[in-house]
């Protein structure tokens, strides 16, 4: 009869356990899982998105301020729409702002990098990016050099 307690304790132990892991996942995974009311959408349009992925980072000086929320195509233009979900305390990026893909290292994942304007005229939810730079197509890069090699120029 002294082993229920004991179970009963280890019992608890090992549910708190998977319970803190389940948080920590969540929090390691800053998705914005927790302040969802608290982020603000924005958009941009590329013509070539590459390896961008939904959850992907949105950074301002290499500081992650949002995510990668959604990614879609814009049926007239056939360019890539990219929503992006920006933390509420980053809500004074100016409307001139830049937005463009990079890789992180060599053959990182992708991320998109905003460089801030000069208005004084901040974007707000609903918005849309004007300025944008695609995606670094490396194999165009190493067909662009093959080409020139071959035509001698």
């Amino acid at each position: 009869m002294k082993r229920k307690p004991i179970e009963l304790l280890v019992g608890l132990f090992v549910l708190g356990g998977i319970l803190a892991l389940v948080l920590l996942a969540f929090r390691v995974d800053s998705s914005g899982v927790f302040n969802l009311d608290r982020n603000y959408k924005i958009y941009a349009h590329f013509e070539n998105i590459g390896g961008l992925a939904v959850k992907a980072p949105v950074t301002i000086a290499g500081v992650s301020i949002g995510r990668v929320s959604d990614i879609t195509i814009n049926m007239e233009n056939f360019n890539a729409r990219v929503e992006m979900s920006i933390m509420e305390n980053y809500s004074n990026i100016p409307i001139d702002t830049s937005a463009r893909i990079l890789t992180a290292g060599l053959l990182g994942s992708q991320y998109i990098g905003l460089e801030q304007g000069g208005e004084e005229i901040y974007l707000k939810s609903g918005d849309e990016i004007e300025f944008t730079q695609s995606a670094f197509s490396f194999e165009d890069l190493v067909g662009g050099f093959l080409f020139s090699e071959t035509t001698g120029g």
